[in-house]
């Protein structure tokens, strides 16, 4: 009697299914990603490539770059050469993708030349989650402990501090795209 789990013998063909949509599951986050991405208007938000350049090698759909960025921002991937890496061995991004592999040169030129078009997503997506009821705009909770009081300038907060906290989360975020 084997007392170890025996792994399967690598030479050994096998049978998986051949769709990749057996491997993703209905409440996956990616599936999200790609209704989210599809019902965008890519030229309203001034995405560049969604006309085709006439001449020169074929280019990827920015649809297909904007899933595989969004993608990397939720799970904490941001570099372009670990995205391209991710697309070439994640079942994830390989359904996302629809097992296209964009090189990490094309995600870095994706990022460079449509920076506001990135932040108009993130408004939306946070659009989104507002009207799915997904964001409250405000919480309170209360547990009856007891705390002493400190009410300095840096833990008060009014509108006009929430107002310059949001500007400069938005510099962040310039910042991060650039």
């Amino acid at each position: 009697m084997r007392r170890f789990v025996e792994p399967a013998d690598r030479a050994q063909w096998t049978l998986l299914p051949e769709c990749l949509d057996d491997f993703i599951d209905e409440s996956n986050p990616v599936r999200v990603i790609d209704v989210f991405v599809d019902t965008l208007d890519l030229a309203e938000m001034d995405f560049e490539g969604v006309e085709p350049a006439g001449t020169g090698p074929p280019s990827y759909r920015p649809s297909v770059l904007l899933k595989l960025y969004i993608y990397g921002y939720l799970n904490l991937v941001q570099s372009s050469r670990r995205l391209e890496r991710e697309a070439g061995r994640n079942v994830e991004v390989m359904w996302l993708l629809g097992r296209l592999a964009p090189d990490h040169k094309t995600m870095a030129d994706f990022r460079k030349d449509n920076g506001l078009a990135l932040r108009k997503v993130c408004a939306r997506f946070v659009e989104l989650c507002r009207e799915m009821g997904l964001l409250a705009t405000a919480s309170v909770a209360i547990d009856g402990s007891k705390f002493k009081a400190v009410n300095n300038r840096d833990k008060n907060f009014t509108r006009a501090k929430v107002e310059r906290r949001r500007a400069q989360l938005e510099e962040s975020v310039a910042r991060y795209l650039s």
